[in-house]
């Protein structure tokens, strides 16, 4: 795979069109601008790897909008060496936004064949992070506590266990809905176990998948 002054080009245009649209956060402008989206793309489909669109890959799954990527990013609040738990691996693109900006990341994704391909992703670009295929809706209690967790697909509702995983002070970032569009929701934990729940507008995720997902 080859990255070049053309990515590199095109990744600098993203990253403006981002700040256009509201995206402040320096780490994860950073980071967007580091990754190379369009190792992510079959190589027909290479040419749309900077538009600001998601994109189908296998299983019935998405590379998320680069947008959507950099939001909920924002959202997270990443302080470098912050230990952060992602639900819904995917492609590894997120994963690797996550990593470059030096969070210790544990990641887990429902689809074998997804969890396979990006953990060979994420080991060929260099990153070291923790991959493991599973039900992400009930997260990694083993692993827990995290300092923030971010989940990239659509749940019903907001699943208890991933609550409970959290540090005091930690950030939940997960969609909300049906299966059509969900809230984004930010969720802080407080000393006393209680929340604050924010909202931040519609989006549209695929389904989370698990016991606390979509069954």
């Amino acid at each position: 795979m080859e990255d070049t002054y053309k990515h590199k080009g095109q990744r600098k245009q993203l990253v403006q069109k981002l700040v256009k649209k509201g995206i402040t956060d320096e780490l994860v402008l950073k980071a967007i601008e580091k990754v190379p989206r369009h190792f992510f793309f079959e190589s027909a489909l290479e040419i749309h790897a900077y538009q600001d669109k998601a994109f189908p890959i296998e299983e019935g799954q998405t590379i998320s909008q680069p947008f959507t990527v950099a939001f909920q990013t924002q959202l997270l609040d990443i302080k470098k060496g912050d230990k952060v738990l992602e639900v819904g691996t995917g492609s590894g693109y997120q994963a690797c936004i996550l990593a470059e900006m030096g969070a210790k990341l544990y990641t887990i994704e429902y689809i074998r064949k997804l969890h396979e391909k990006s953990t060979a992703m994420l080991k060929m670009m260099g990153y070291k992070v923790d991959t493991f295929c599973g039900d992400g809706s009930l997260g990694l209690p083993k692993h827990a506590p995290f300092n923030k967790i971010i989940v990239t697909a659509g749940a019903p509702v907001i699943p208890e266990k991933l609550i409970e995983q959290l540090t005091t002070g930690g950030i939940l970032v997960i969609p909300v809905g049906d299966t059509d569009t969900q809230k984004m929701l930010q969720i802080t934990k407080l000393a006393n176990g209680r929340t604050i729940e924010k909202e931040f507008g519609y989006f549209k995720f695929v389904p989370l998948k698990g016991a606390d997902g979509w069954k």
